[in-house]
């Protein structure tokens, strides 16, 4: 037979201050409220269309197939319908205003860093003995041994060293500055020279150089990281002033 348990607003919010999740609370709040301000100020409108499509991908997102899935999500999280179409809306309506601030910026940020946004296809090895990984570069250049000998051989993690080593696509400021120095100096195929950082040495097959092309997918990340940079400017300039429950008599603090 299943107990149950009341919980009061009282007792979340007490929970939430003793556990020190009360700033990153207020900066969550006050970070919506300035996108809801803001959304206002620029006249940002929504048809009903789109609130749907944001609704069902919102669905898509969360694997909400069925709508007893969608029931027992809302459930789990305490939402009502009309709350979900909320949540819906503001997503959609944050990405507009994404969009409206800064679509028009995004050519000229990606021409003037466009060194930025090229990627680099790369295997690594990671070695403590930078003697033996100077022996292992210079194998390879001869032939006596390949990469995914080495990979087998050296890396201990087991996901790893199925990939052999693949980091997979990264940019520039994917890779610590003096490894994105040599990555996207050479001619690919080829292997760098080892590279000692605090982590080792590091063995790296350059297999290949991605140009950067802005398509939707950069696009889309350019306006993000505009949109991020603003709204944290936004919060800096904020002075988050909390009030007192009157009906609990609980201090709910103040801050910057």
């Amino acid at each position: 037979m299943s107990k149950t348990l009341n919980v009061s607003e009282k007792d979340i919010l007490n929970y939430i201050k003793i556990s020190c999740q009360l700033p990153g609370l207020l900066e969550a709040i006050a970070t919506h409220q300035i996108l809801i301000n803001t959304i206002q100020e620029q006249g940002i409108q929504i048809n009903p269309q789109e609130v749907q499509q944001a609704a069902d991908n919102l669905r898509l997102t969360n694997q909400l197939l069925k709508a007893e899935d969608t029931w027992a999500w809302l459930k789990k999280h305490y939402m009502t319908l009309d709350e979900f179409e909320e949540l819906a809306q503001t997503n959609l309506l944050s990405s507009k205003l994404a969009n409206h601030l800064f679509a028009h910026k995004v050519e000229s940020i990606f021409y003037q860093d466009q060194l930025e946004y090229a990627g680099a296809v790369t295997y690594e090895v990671i070695l403590d003995d930078e003697d033996i990984a100077l022996e292992l570069f210079y194998c390879l250049q001869e032939g006596e041994i390949n990469f995914t000998e080495i990979a087998r051989q050296y890396i201990q993690n087991l996901e790893q060293r199925r990939a052999y080593g693949y980091q997979g696509i990264r940019r520039r400021k994917d890779f610590r500055p003096e490894i994105a120095a040599a990555v996207f100096a050479v001619t690919p195929p080829q292997i760098l020279k080892p590279i000692i950082t605090s982590k080792g040495a590091h063995l790296i097959w350059v297999e290949e150089i991605i140009k950067p092309q802005l398509d939707e997918q950069l696009r889309s990340q350019i306006i993000g990281e505009l949109f991020a940079v603003w709204l944290k400017e936004q919060i800096e300039q904020l002075e988050i002033v909390t009030c007192y429950d009157s009906e609990n008599s609980i201090p709910v603090t103040s801050g910057v």
